[in-house]
C-alpha cells in the first residue's frame, strides 16, 4: 500500500468520523418535534427509563423508535432516500407506488376469508337490533382502480373482487351500494387525488349520484352547484407516507350549492358548533382534506332546514367526509360515526334518535385493514 492510499484512508476515516460526530450533535441540539407536518403523524416521545422496561427489551425498541423519528434533519434524509431510488428504477416506498402521471397508489391485499366473515358479520349483527331501518353499505374502490397508472408488473390485489364477496356475503334487506362501475367509467376525470388516498369532490359526486338512486332520491345536477376551486397546493397523505418528492401539488374543489340552506354542524364530543361543512381555515395546514367536516371526530350532527324531516345515519371512514355535503341537501338530520373514535352504543343510538336510513361508507383498503368496525355493537 502506498503512501497516498494510507493519507487517502486516514482522511476519508476522519472525514466519516467527523461526519458522525456532526451528526450527534446536531441529534443533541435539535429540539424533539411533537409532530411530522410533512409525514401528518404524531412523532415517537423520548420514552422514560426504567430498569424492569430495559431488561423486557421494550426500553430499548421504544428508544430506537424514538431516534428513528426525531433524526435531525429526518425529512431531508427520507427524501434524499426516495430520490436515490427513483434514479435506480424503484416505483414503491413504504406500500405506495410511484405510477404514471404522478399518482401515488397504495398496495391493496385482498383479504382472507375470515376478514370478509367478520366484517359481515359485524353488520349483520347491527341489522338484527334494528332490523326495520333501512340499510346501505357503499364500499369505495381506491386509486387502484386506476390500474393504467401502476407501473409495470406491480403486484396488487383485486379490489372489485374484494367488494364483490362483501356483496355476496351480505342479506338482501342491505342494500349494497356499487360505486365501482361509475367511478370507473368516470377515470378520464379527476376522480382520486394524486398524492392524498382520498377520492376528489369529483369522485364523491359520481358516487352520490349512484347512492341516491339506490335510495330513491332525485341527485342535483351538477348545474346546481358552484364548483370552487380552493386550494391547488395540496400534498396529501401517499405524499407524507412514501417520501417521493418533486411531484406536482393537488388541488382541491369544492361543490357548494347555488340555493344557499341553513346548516348546523354540531361537533358532539367537543362541544362545539359551525355553521359550515367546511372548516376553510384548514386550507392553511398541511392536511387540507381536513376542510372537509374538519376532519375526523367521533360524532358530528347535522341539521339542515330540509322540510321533510328524514334523519339519515353515516358510520364511516374519511371518505365520507367528501360526500356528505351532497347529502346533507336531502336529509334533515345526519349523524356521522366514526368507529375510530366512538366509545358510545350505536345500538343505542339507534334507538335514541329514529334515523330512517343508515349508511355504511368505507374505503376497500380501511373497510378491510381497520377493526374498529368489529366493535360496533360494544
Amino acid at each position: 500500500m502506498t503512501s497516498y492510499d494510507k493519507w487517502t484512508r486516514a482522511v476519508t476515516g476522519l472525514l466519516f468520523l467527523l461526519f458522525i460526530l456532526v451528526v450527534a450533535v446536531l441529534n443533541i441540539l435539535t429540539p424533539d418535534q411533537a409532530f411530522s407536518e410533512s409525514e401528518n403523524r404524531v412523532l415517537e416521545k423520548k420514552p422514560p427509563f426504567s430498569l424492569r422496561s430495559l431488561l423486557a427489551g421494550k426500553f430499548t425498541s421504544d428508544y430506537e423508535a424514538y431516534i428513528t423519528d426525531q433524526f435531525a434533519f429526518r425529512d431531508v434524509w427520507i427524501g434524499l432516500k426516495t430520490d436515490a431510488d427513483r434514479v435506480m428504477g424503484k416505483k414503491d416506498s413504504n406500500g405506495v407506488y410511484l405510477g404514471k402521471d404522478g399518482y401515488l397508489i397504495q398496495h391493496f391485499s385482498s383479504p382472507l376469508d375470515a376478514e370478509v366473515k367478520d366484517r359481515v358479520q359485524a353488520i349483520r349483527s347491527i341489522h338484527q337490533t334494528a332490523p326495520d331501518l333501512r340499510k346501505y353499505i357503499m364500499l369505495v374502490p381506491t386509486a387502484a382502480l386506476l390500474q393504467d397508472k401502476l407501473p409495470a408488473y406491480a403486484p396488487m390485489g383485486d379490489e372489485h373482487a374484494a367488494l364483490n364477496r362483501v356483496r355476496q356475503s351480505l342479506p338482501s334487506d342491505i342494500r349494497f351500494v356499487d360505486v365501482y362501475p361509475a367511478l370507473s367509467a368516470g377515470r378520464e376525470d379527476a376522480i382520486f387525488y394524486k398524492t392524498d388516498h382520498h377520492w376528489t369532490s369529483k369522485g364523491a359526486y359520481y358516487a352520490y349520484r349512484v347512492l341516491c338512486k339506490q335510495m330513491g332520491i332525485v341527485p342535483k345536477d351538477e348545474a346546481a352547484f358552484n364548483i370552487r376551486e380552493v386550494t391547488d397546493a395540496f400534498y396529501g397523505s401517499l405524499y407524507s407516507k412514501s417520501g417521493f418528492r418533486h411531484l406536482q401539488p393537488d388541488r382541491i374543489d369544492l361543490y357548494l350549492p347555488k340555493e344557499e340552506s341553513k346548516k348546523k354542524v354540531e361537533y358532539v364530543d367537543e362541544g362545539r358548533t359551525a355553521d359550515s361543512l367546511y372548516q376553510m381555515d384548514n386550507l392553511s395546514k398541511k392536511d387540507k382534506y381536513t376542510v372537509f367536516l374538519n376532519g375526523n371526530h367521533a360524532l358530528v350532527r347535522i341539521t339542515t332546514d330540509h322540510p321533510d324531516g328524514k334523519k339519515l345515519l353515516v358510520v364511516k371512514d374519511s371518505y365520507a367526509n367528501s360526500l356528505i355535503p351532497f347529502l346533507a341537501e336531502h336529509f334533515a338530520e345526519i349523524d356521522v360515526v366514526d368507529l375510530r373514535y366512538y366509545e358510545e352504543s350505536v345500538a343505542k343510538l339507534i334507538q335514541d334518535r329514529q334515523f330512517h336510513d343508515m349508511l355504511f361508507l368505507y374505503n376497500v383498503k380501511t373497510f378491510f385493514e381497520d377493526t374498529s368496525i368489529l366493535n360496533i355493537l360494544e
